[in-house]
């Protein structure tokens, strides 16, 4: 298994646990940081298991075109609804998009699940 994978599904479990955890100020920070490494370490899985098999993808969104393409994801919209929200957690802090976001964060699971799947966890 490649490392980048490995971390991805390490960080996919600590996701799942923090959205389990009862609703809180803290959860919800804590779910976000953990959505950003889960949302990082997906796309880098996609980079990895496309050099292994002679492709090449050098950003998230061409990595995401890419897994597509592949079949290792397949719900487009959601992915690009991830990607649009990782890029704004990680650029801005404001406890209304905060709220937003971690109201998504449940909906994203299955998406990360599947690719975790399809990559051979």
């Amino acid at each position: 298994m490649n490392k980048p994978l490995e971390s991805f599904g390490k960080a996919l479990d600590r996701l799942d646990q923090a959205l389990a955890a009862p609703a809180s100020d803290l959860a919800r920070d804590a779910s976000i940081q953990r959505f950003e490494f889960t949302f990082d370490l997906a796309w880098k899985s996609v980079k990895a298991a496309a050099a292994e098999e002679g492709l090449e993808c050098a950003s998230p969104r061409s990595c995401l075109r890419l897994a597509l393409g592949q079949g290792w994801i397949t719900e487009e919209t959601v992915w690009l609804a991830m990607l649009d929200d990782r890029n704004r957690a990680a650029h801005t802090y404001d406890e209304k998009l905060a709220a937003q976001l971690y109201s998504r964060l449940p909906d994203y699971l299955p998406a990360f699940h599947q690719l975790k799947e399809a990559l051979g966890t």
